[in-house]
């Protein structure tokens, strides 16, 4: 009884992100303490292209970097939303917010402006590429998309958190706990 218990609310959790209740697989993310794989991506920030370089944003100081399965799905853009009433509160310890997509990446700068609130940049990701350095790929419907991960990464690259889950509800939290404990073991001044 309990398999079938974690069955049908593995099935309302996929319905409720709007994904497809068809089968997919997933890989496990990079752990706490490995190095964060360098990458530039095309990205947008308020309807408008630009190309983010994780290196650069490293220099401001820690790194949120989201992946999320596609952009104006049901569950990523709660996400979204909520990733972007917390910016201002990452913002404030030095941290850059960043979401990355490899599903349908040719509408990052619509979400960019619509969900993310013009609040923080969105990447596309076409065929999963930096998704898979990351190791934070799934399989659904014969494509490889990002599964929703969400990472904070030091600024000498090391990961200081690997969070997977489908629900997209605690993602901020852990993020924003992760960059307040880093930013209270290193504080800068402003």
């Amino acid at each position: 009884m309990k398999s079938f218990k974690t069955l049908v609310c593995t099935l309302s959790i996929t319905a409720a992100l709007g994904l497809s209740a068809t089968a997919f697989t997933a890989n496990a993310a990079l752990p706490v303490g490995a190095k964060a794989p360098d990458f530039e991506l095309q990205a947008a920030l308020a309807g408008k292209p630009m190309t983010f370089s994780l290196q650069k944003a490293l220099q401001k100081g820690p790194v949120v970097l989201y992946f999320f399965p596609a952009a104006f799905s049901k569950g990523c853009t709660l996400e979204a939303h909520d990733f972007a009433e917390a910016t201002d509160n990452f913002t404030k310890m030095h941290a850059t917010v960043i979401g990355v997509t490899a599903g349908n990446t040719e509408q990052v700068s619509d979400f960019s402006k619509l969900e993310c609130r013009d609040k923080f940049a969105v990447a596309a990701d076409p065929g999963a590429k930096i998704a898979e350095q990351y190791q934070t790929t799934m399989q659904m419907k014969g494509k490889t998309l990002s599964d929703r991960t969400s990472y904070v990464i030091a600024p000498n690259g090391n990961i200081l958190l690997s969070y997977t889950d489908r629900n997209p509800d605690t993602h901020i939290e852990k993020a924003l706990a992760a960059v307040k404990q880093y930013d209270a073991a290193h504080p800068q001044t402003n």
